[in-house]
């Protein structure tokens, strides 16, 4: 039973301000995993003045000092990684190969990236007598997910930490074991006191008056569509910058060739990946309206391959209420008349324990209804017919989101093409894959960029300093 009763602010683990507590429930045994303290207003407020405080000085830290602190991170990450795998495990039910895995190579894939572009990144370029200065925007407050939460710290505080800005992170309440143990690996790497600060808690605890605060100077915030919303306003009265990485409902039109069953059945376990827990997952696959039987029949193979349960393919989805909203959509579907090709309500069979979804499939589905529209945030994926190249790409981009599209096929050129005419944040081709490329969404999938020296942008403001190359040795 864990008990993380302390938080990380300027440079110690304090008492919070009031003894609040929550605790969290293991969605794969339905049982309390530990206990959390809740911070509030007095916590995000001692935090906050840590973080300007310290900013004065880490803002004019050298490049190589910064150089430095990451590498220093990278290594006591890398000895951290079992304690961190477990706590994946506990906090959002990750099986055991995909914790110490992808979930764990994604956070270390994006320290890695970020020390390479810090090394590489331009700062200062004269520009005739003008001077083109980017600087660090300031004190951060950083809110993160449960569905990949090492990712998502990742993807915020070392682009933070390598423009020279201070923060303050608010990890999801419901995966808040791994930030805890993130924060004690940045205070072993020796991040200076007041640089990194960790406050507990959830949306209206912690979020609100962190993303209202006066001496905040920019919030990033990844999650869901509506809380983007809600903290966009809490933001806007201080006129504080705001990049939201949101939801998604990503197309993935796959082509009519040779390759279109391999396709099919990638794009069907790919969707399954973290229990379809994904904001840029492919929960939408477009096939061509001629061959649906075919994907049909392809994607009801793929999906029983998906194992479900403790150490299997998938885990169990993150909460009781995620559960139900997964299994109420799934029945929605069925009664909008879509084909069930695999899964469908309910517990896997063997399974009477835990918030485990069938690895669920719907083919025939038409682009109206609501298993097509909504996000579902779970391991169901819909198969919609498309009659052409240009109707597959209306289909594709008729959604309120763009996060992340997909094009599988063997004519590379008409898979540029289409990729081009997707409108979202980044478009995979054959399963393309890229720390580097810029992560982020059109529409209401949100704003801003994150990934490698994309993700810089966001924490940095630019200056011109006018007539610097007037006399002198300029």
């Amino acid at each position: 039973m864990r008990e993380y009763l302390k938080f990380y602010i300027d440079g110690e683990w304090v008492e919070p301000a009031q003894s609040t507590t929550m605790t969290v429930v293991n969605p794969a045994t339905e049982e309390v995993a530990g206990t959390v303290a809740v911070g509030s207003v007095g916590d995000v407020d001692r935090a906050v003045a840590a973080a300007r405080k310290a900013f004065a000085t880490w803002s004019m830290a050298s490049v190589a000092a910064r150089v430095a602190l990451l590498q220093s991170i990278s290594e006591v990450y890398t000895k951290r990684r079992p304690d961190l795998a477990a706590a994946l495990t506990e906090e959002m039910g990750a099986p055991t190969a995909l914790a110490n895995g992808f979930q764990l190579d994604l956070g270390a894939g994006h320290l890695g990236t970020v020390i390479e572009s810090l090394q590489n990144f331009t700062f200062e370029e004269q520009q005739g007598q003008t001077l083109i200065v980017k600087e660090p925007i300031g004190v951060c407050g950083l809110i993160t997910p449960w569905n990949w939460p090492l990712n998502q710290i990742a993807v915020k505080v070392f682009p933070a930490l390598a423009t020279g800005c201070t923060m303050i992170l608010k990890p999801s309440e419901r995966a808040p074991f791994s930030g805890q143990i993130f924060a004690e690996i940045l205070d072993e790497a020796g991040v200076p006191a007041g640089v990194f600060n960790l406050v507990q808690g959830d949306g209206p605890s912690v979020g609100v008056p962190l993303s209202s605060h006066r001496d905040v100077d920019m919030v990033s915030f990844t999650g869901s569509t509506r809380a983007g919303i809600d903290i966009a306003k809490n933001a806007a009265a201080g006129v504080k910058r705001v990049t939201q990485e949101l939801g998604g409902k990503g197309p993935n039109i796959v082509l009519d060739d040779a390759s279109f069953a391999e396709n099919v059945g990638k794009g069907v376990v790919t969707m399954m990946l973290n229990s379809g827990q994904t904001c840029s997952a492919p929960s939408r696959m477009l096939v061509p309206s001629g061959r649906m039987e075919e994907a049909i029949e392809v994607a009801r193979t793929a999906a029983a391959t998906v194992t479900v349960g403790d150490d299997a393919g998938i885990g169990p989805v993150v909460a009781e209420s995620q559960f139900t909203k997964i299994q109420d959509l799934i029945q929605r579907g069925i009664d909008d008349g879509a084909t069930l090709v695999a899964g469908g309500p309910g517990r896997p069979d063997g399974l009477t324990k835990g918030y485990y979804v069938q690895p669920t499939v719907f083919a025939d589905v038409k682009n109206d209804m609501t298993i097509a529209r909504e996000e579902i945030f779970g391991p169901v994926l819909t198969i919609l017919g498309y009659d052409s190249i240009d109707h597959a790409v209306d289909i594709a981009n008729d959604t309120d989101y763009g996060l992340a599209g997909y094009v599988a096929g063997e004519d590379i050129d008409l898979a540029r093409s289409i990729a081009r005419r997707i409108r979202a944040g980044s478009v995979a081709i054959n399963d393309g894959f890229d720390f580097c490329a810029p992560f982020g969404g059109y529409k209401q999938s949100g704003n801003g960029r994150e990934w490698g020296a994309f993700g810089f942008d966001d924490y940095l403001e630019t200056k011109g300093i006018l007539g610097y190359g007037t006399g002198g040795d300029a």
